[in-house]
């Protein structure tokens, strides 16, 4: 029997038998405080839930709890601990056995004063293969240099609610546009419809309603992949449109960017979020009955194909290399190999990085600089010029370059120090950039490693270390041993010493005049 079925039965007992409130509560087995409730009210009073402690959440975690969340004082806001994030560390770090919602109440008790407000929206059904949406979300990465700013690019399929995940330094329209690239290439098919953003990339002017003036290469990447655009209303309302991608972006970056990662460089970074689509692969929406994956493989087979060829993202331009064999990129400037110094060569402008192509071959490739008036100089390119001027090598910028990007190892250093005292300071400096061009021909590794070998036997000149790093790379080539003359062998040696009373003669006659 149910408490409002109690209540039903004691009312009538009352007001239709005429039991008076003991007789009933003796009757029915009850306290005489729940007959006078039932009489007051036939809907059972609510169920008060004392405040109970959790013993299993100890000060010790409790602690750690508080130190995660003054953490966040100093963490991007959209990088912050949730409840569940919370929640979700304490089992796998600490070995936490209660449950979440002990988690939430402790969490919920220091941000009482934080109100949300609550929004109402339809739900919306998406058929397999035809919708995905993009939208990028900003990120901070604890790189080697420092915290960054990173723009990371989500694609979502509407159906299924896989992701796509991509870090960029900077949200270029190169960056745009090679994003949903390696998506497309990623999800290995096209979708019908793309709902996006009104991003400068794509969006040269919004007009009234849907009407948009899209740009060049916007344009081009739809017709080359063939696939149809939607932009969201500007501002919150758009934001709405695309829920979906909206809540991955935010999802992915609670669980996979808190706390902020720590990675060596992009490439790790961008290795990262692949792992973590990987893992989100696995996972069951709220709304879904179904896992991702489970999901994906109904919507897969409807994609439209990729086309034959990758669309290419790159800006291409042509630029004059200067008196200092450098092009300008905008306001940046990189090296190329003098030979090309005067003249005119096409230049490549991709996402992370600026290709210089010459007679259809690329000459030089550089790390794109985001930055204004920046320079980025490749020793490599220099060293013809620098074997005819070995003065300039000392004071080189792109040798101190080099240094900075550690490119150029302190056991280098010490080999110049031995050259130049063995052979001046000008052959000395040239025969070190002999050493350096040996570069071309083997990897940085052996070479330093050839370097220290080279100190440490005392022949220091290019000869000797290119016969070194060779047999570092070659362990197994038979080598010629120091005895065997090979063809010289067959010349012979003199029996006796060779008589030279002649020639100390002619030098008496020659003092004599």
């Amino acid at each position: 029997m149910t408490k409002v079925e109690l209540f039903e039965l004691i009312r009538r007992d009352h007001y239709v038998y005429e039991k008076g409130v003991r007789e009933i509560a003796r009757e029915r087995g009850v306290h005489r405080r729940v007959v006078r409730q039932a009489l007051a009210d036939a809907v059972p009073p609510p169920r008060r839930v004392p405040e109970r402690d959790a013993p299993v959440l100890t000060a010790a975690l409790r602690a750690v709890v508080e130190e995660w969340l003054l953490g966040d004082a100093d963490a991007p806001r959209k990088q912050r601990h949730t409840a569940r994030r919370v929640f979700r560390r304490l089992v796998e770090e600490h070995g936490f056995e209660g449950g979440e919602s002990t988690v939430r109440r402790l969490v919920c008790a220091r941000r009482r004063e934080l109100g949300r407000v609550s929004q109402v929206f339809v739900p919306q059904d998406h058929p397999p293969g035809k919708e995905a949406e993009a939208d990028f979300y900003e990120a901070y990465v604890d790189f080697a240099h420092g915290r960054t700013k990173v723009f990371v690019l989500v694609v979502r399929a509407c159906y299924s609610a896989r992701e796509f995940h991509v870090a960029f330094l900077r949200l270029t329209q190169q960056a745009f546009l090679e994003g949903l690239t390696l998506a497309f290439a990623w999800f290995g098919g096209v979708f019908h419809l793309l709902r996006l953003d009104n991003l400068t990339p794509a969006v040269k002017q919004v007009l009234q309603g849907r009407r948009r003036v899209e740009t060049d290469r916007m344009v081009a990447l739809r017709s080359h992949y063939l696939f149809e655009t939607m932009y969201c209303q500007p501002g919150e309302a758009g934001a709405h449109e695309k829920g979906g991608v909206e809540g991955g972006a935010g999802r992915a970056r609670r669980n996979h960017l808190v706390p902020v990662p720590k990675v060596k460089d992009l490439a790790a970074l961008n290795a990262l979020l692949r792992g973590a689509s990987a893992k989100d692969d696995l996972r069951r929406p709220e709304d879904h009955a179904r896992t991702v994956i489970e999901e994906w493989a109904d919507e897969a087979p409807l994609l439209r194909k990729l086309p034959a060829r990758a669309f290419d993202t790159a800006e291409v331009t042509t630029s004059r290399v200067d008196s200092k064999s450098r092009v300008k990129v905008r306001t940046n400037r990189y090296s190329v190999p003098v030979r090309l110094a005067g003249r005119e060569v096409e230049v490549r402008v991709l996402a992370q990085t600026v290709e210089v192509v010459h007679e259809g071959r690329v000459v030089a490739e550089h790390e794109r600089l985001h930055d204004k008036h920046g320079e980025r100089l490749v020793l490599d390119h220099y060293l013809e010029l620098l074997k005819g001027k070995p003065g300039a090598m000392a004071g080189a910028r792109a040798l101190r370059q080099a240094r900075d990007r550690q490119e150029w190892p302190l056991s280098y250093d010490r080999l110049w120090a031995r050259l130049r005292e063995r052979h001046g300071e000008t052959a000395g400096t040239r025969e070190m950039v002999d050493v350096v061009l040996l570069h071309r021909q083997h990897p940085a590794v052996d070479m330093a490693t050839g370097v220290e070998m080279a100190l440490g036997l005392g022949c220091c000149d290019a000869g000797a270390i290119a016969v070194l790093v060779r047999q570092l790379r070659f362990p197994d080539e038979p080598r010629t041993p120091l005895e065997d003359l090979g063809p010289l062998a067959a010349i012979g040696t003199p029996a006796t010493a060779a008589d030279l009373n002649p020639y100390d003669g002619l030098l008496r006659l020659r003092g004599a005049a």
